[in-house]
């Protein structure tokens, strides 16, 4: 007997998942928005079919995605990289657009925000990095240098589009890859220790202020006292929670939420969860967390049989991306951490996030398919 490697491996799991978390998420967008899209728009499927036709197109963008050899993205990591950072600097020109109070959107034929390019960005620029850098990653210098890429990205993301949400979340893939890539553990403990002081140092000094002028701070304000601003700044946390707490363990049933009538203000958007827990309850949230975590499961077991160190790191990028949006969105609607605007990936609406996101799932299954297992081939 001997081991014959099969190089023609398929993660028709990860396609799955990802189809099962996109028709739910579909469900639900229809039956959070179809009362305002009536209302608004005069068709109770505008929303759905928009987010349907997304969805469809970008599923078939994913499946050609993963044909194509990652590899090319090792030689293009500068050019994305600097190209992130160009489409950014665009949305201050004329054809930056504006909505909901926010410049983050451009304008070239499509409308889509570049910040979201920036996401892919470092995941691919700094896998190149780590890779090339190869045994020299341990050092400081290295590490500094990698979290300085992220962090040009993060900072712009922040100046360029006021896009707070997008830069954490980038900010967040850096510190996830160089914690990867390093071989030592303790500095990475020892300041994320320093960081929750300092933290909890702002939050303590900001829960004694009277109301803050500056928005970003106030945020945190109403995150630690939303019944004090249920009149203004703390109203959609507050009828969120209200949602939630309403929904019990089973929910008042699919299509039955009250606050999605209006008292959730763009609840198809960031809150959708809140009109989850409303309608199909605790049952409801813990399905779809769980969608969630085989998802990240079937990432984790791609980066872990990748068939080298750039494919997984690709992949790990893709996984810490993924991890970190769910967390926030569910934090922020649980009332757990201030509002940050984060989508929840694939359900909540919007064309650009699954545009990018079905991209990743695109990589991911374009690693996947150069894995080679080792099966057992018997001679006579």
């Amino acid at each position: 007997m001997f081991y014959k490697l099969k190089s023609d491996y398929y993660d028709f799991n990860l396609i799955a998942v990802i189809i099962l978390i996109m028709c739910f998420g579909l469900i639900m967008l229809y039956s959070t928005s179809s009362y305002m899209a009536q209302i608004k728009e005069g068709d109770d499927m505008f929303y759905f079919k928009k987010q349907a036709l997304y969805s469809i197109g970008c599923l078939f963008l994913a499946i050609v995605v993963s044909y194509l050899d990652y590899h090319i993205l090792a030689k293009l990591a500068f050019p994305i990289y600097l190209g992130a950072i160009f489409l950014m600097a665009l949305v201050k020109t004329p054809l930056g657009v504006s909505s909901h109070g926010a410049r983050r959107w451009l304008k070239l034929g499509v409308q889509f925000q570049p910040a979201e390019i920036a996401k892919i960005a470092v995941i691919v620029t700094l896998s190149y990095m780590i890779v090339h850098m190869g045994k020299k990653v341990k050092t400081l210098k290295a590490a500094m240098t990698l979290l300085g890429l992220g962090g040009i990205q993060a900072l712009c993301a922040y100046v360029l589009t006021e896009n707070l949400s997008t830069a954490i979340i980038i900010f967040g893939i850096t510190v996830g890859l160089v914690f990867i890539a390093h071989p030592r553990t303790k500095p990475f403990v020892i300041v994320g220790l320093v960081v929750v002081v300092l933290l909890a140092i702002l939050v303590y000094s900001l829960s004694h202020m009277d109301k803050s002028s500056n928005f970003r701070l106030r945020r945190i304000q109403v995150w630690l006292h939303p019944e004090d601003y249920a009149g203004d700044d703390g109203y959609q946390t507050v009828q969120a929670l209200y949602a939630i707490g309403s929904g019990g363990f089973f929910g008042r049933g699919l299509g039955n939420s009250i606050q999605k009538l209006g008292s959730v203000p763009e609840a198809q958007n960031d809150m959708i969860f809140s009109i989850i827990c409303e309608e199909l309850g605790v049952f409801g949230a813990i399905m779809v967390l769980s969608l969630f975590a085989y998802l990240l499961y079937r990432l984790f077991f791609i980066a872990q049989n990748a068939p080298d160190m750039f494919g997984s790191l690709l992949v790990s990028g893709i996984f810490v991306h993924i991890a970190l949006q769910v967390i926030m969105n569910v934090a922020v609607v649980l009332n757990l951490m201030p509002n940050t605007g984060v989508t929840l990936p694939f359900i909540s609406y919007g064309g650009t996030s699954i545009l990018f996101l079905m991209s990743e799932m695109g990589l991911a299954l374009s690693v996947a398919r150069q894995i080679k297992f080792k099966e057992p081939e018997f001679i006579l």
